[in-house]
């Protein structure tokens, strides 16, 4: 009796593994297709750290590179909000006097009214929330533009902070829960501790969306190229901590300055929370689609209004968390809080970054990587000595080249049907 063999499961197209000169080879074909994502600010912030360290060897110091993460927080924190408006195509110049706004109701109720840290928090970030469903109701319901709206808010609110802060009063925030963001750091095991746990959970998720991937039928990467990943986040993490365990104080029989920012872990949790946002739900994925054309998302069924409405909600509750980290810096708040060149850091930042000032591209990490080459800029020329003069000349320039990389590549991309 002749036995006979069951057919081998057919392969569902694309669901092999790629090999790690395969990725390599595709990652080459987008950018040659105009996709260059983050790529040139990670390169620009190589060189720019390159060289400040070159020149001025005190840049790459323990103590200054904790003012690193201290001195670019703020932006970077106004940033990942302003990430969510620039997808839609949109622009809101007021996100620098929102935080600002939020500093001053912060400081008037812990220092003025002597309410407690959380609550006087929570009352901040609801300020944030409600002036951004004011904007964004503004231009999505009333359809005024968002230059306009914001504009008018930005010169609206510079008056509001003025009057709460009676003309120019300078208001001390001394609470030590809401000064410690800024100004302590965690102990150092616990530092290391977060490096370990950040690393697994980085490791877990590449995992993870491997099994899903593979469970669809799609094609995966590499479990070798997976390591080089995390081996990546690792090694860099793994210096990032080193260098901020060094003791940093001029005196450390009195006051010790070792481990990492407080600041650092409020960055990494609103980096991967909004992460998962905009890359793992429906919500993210709308988002993107009315970015990317909203009269086919309004027909796809989208909400586009309430899309609209929610992305400057989402903007200035996160000015709301940058003017707390920036009361927490300076433990005082006054009229120019979020005032100054803020905004116009924290718009560079995600555009320089890579997210698309056209709409439809862009990332939260944008604003992290972006917010790091301003604060390098910032901080390694204020250290060659240069005047603030020169400082907005380079950075300006730096933002052109970074709007200009934008549209070539958007062009680049339509020419070759990568779009």
């Amino acid at each position: 009796m002749a036995i006979v063999e069951s057919p081998a499961p057919a392969k569902v197209p694309g669901s092999e593994e790629r090999s790690v000169g395969e990725y390599f080879a595709d990652y080459l074909r987008r950018l040659r297709g105009g996709d260059l994502g983050s790529l040139p600010a990670v390169a620009g912030l190589v060189v720019l750290c390159i060289v400040f360290t070159v020149l001025r060897p005190v840049f790459f110091s323990a103590i200054n590179f904790a003012n690193l993460f201290t001195q670019g927080a703020q932006v970077i924190i106004i940033a990942m909000g302003l990430v969510f408006v620039l997808l839609l195509g949109e622009i809101d110049l007021s996100a620098g006097f929102t935080s600002g706004v939020c500093a001053a109701v912060l400081a008037e109720l812990l220092t003025n009214n002597h309410w407690p840290w959380y609550l006087a928090v929570l009352v901040s970030m609801v300020t944030g929330v409600v002036i951004g469903f004011a904007l964004g109701t503004l231009v999505a319901k009333v359809r005024i533009p968002s230059f306009v709206v914001t504009l008018a808010a930005f010169l609206a609110f510079q008056g509001v902070a003025l009057l709460m802060l009676k003309n120019g009063a300078n208001i001390s925030v001394t609470d030590p829960v809401v000064s410690a963001i800024e100004n302590k750091n965690l102990p150092m095991w616990l530092s290391w501790a977060l490096l370990v746990l950040i690393a697994g959970g980085y490791l877990l998720v590449q995992l993870m969306q491997l099994r899903t991937r593979a469970a669809r039928g799609l094609a995966t990467d590499p479990l070798a190229l997976i390591a080089i990943r995390v081996g990546a986040v690792a090694l860099v993490g793994a210096l990032a901590v080193y260098f901020l365990n060094i003791e940093r104080s001029q005196n450390p029989l009195r006051v010790s300055l070792r481990g990492v920012p407080y600041v650092v872990p409020l960055i990494l949790i609103l980096l991967l929370a909004w992460t998962f946002v905009l890359g793992r739900t429906p919500y993210g994925r709308h988002i993107y689609a009315v970015g990317g054309s909203s009269e086919a998302a309004r027909r796809a069924g989208i909400n586009v209004d309430r899309i609209r409405t929610s992305v400057f909600v989402i903007c200035s509750g996160m000015a709301s968390i940058g003017g707390i980290v920036a009361a927490s810096r300076a433990n005082s708040v006054d009229p120019n809080t979020g005032g100054s060149n803020i905004l116009l850091y924290a718009v560079g930042a995600a555009v320089i970054g890579g997210t698309s000032l056209f709409g439809g591209k862009g990332r939260v990490l944008d604003a992290v990587l972006g917010g790091a080459v301003i604060a390098v800029i910032d901080n390694g020329m204020g250290l060659m000595g240069y005047s603030s003069g020169v400082k907005y000349v380079v950075t300006g320039i730096v933002l052109l080249l970074a709007a200009g990389i934008d549209a070539l590549s958007r062009r680049r991309a339509a020419a070759t049907g990568m779009r």
